[in-house]
């Protein structure tokens, strides 16, 4: 389904001439087509807004760096291809969603303290991923299981 749309986005693009957007998505498929590759099979839903999310993270990173090197126009592009792929990740978590979440997996582990963390995070990771930042949620995690 998101492979199907992305290759329909890629169509459009070419049609409307719009050349940077044309470019991020020809380099999706590329990243996606490498990890067809890595696997031997097509990539699941779960992978490739896995896959999609660590670009989002190296375009951000990469713009961040070239906004410190003092090379503005590379920051912006990087930062345009990071807003291509983002459409095509699922809605952002709210905070009370997220907190909700943890909660849940929590609940669910039995986790009783901090040595938990790991459970609940495997727990939470195919429930969030792609729709909350996991440094945040580690964050999150780690307030909630401080407290018991």
């Amino acid at each position: 389904m998101l492979q199907e749309r992305i290759t329909r986005d890629m169509k459009d693009a070419m049609k409307a001439g719009d050349k940077a957007r044309l470019s991020a998505i020809r380099m999706l498929r590329a990243a996606i087509k490498d990890k067809e590759i890595e696997l031997g099979r097509a990539p699941d839903e779960a992978e490739l807004v896995a896959l999609i999310s660590r670009l989002v993270k190296q375009r951000l990173d990469a713009a961040r760096q070239y906004e410190e090197g003092g090379r503005t126009e590379l920051a912006e592009r990087e930062r345009r291809e990071a807003e291509v792929y983002r459409a095509y990740l699922p809605q952002p978590l709210g905070a009370d969603e997220l907190a909700g979440l943890v909660e849940a997996a929590i609940a669910e582990t039995g986790a009783s303290g901090m040595r938990d963390m790991g459970k609940v995070m495997a727990a939470l990771k195919p429930r969030v991923q792609g729709r909350a930042d996991m440094g945040e949620v580690s964050a999150l995690v780690k307030e909630k299981l401080a407290g018991r």
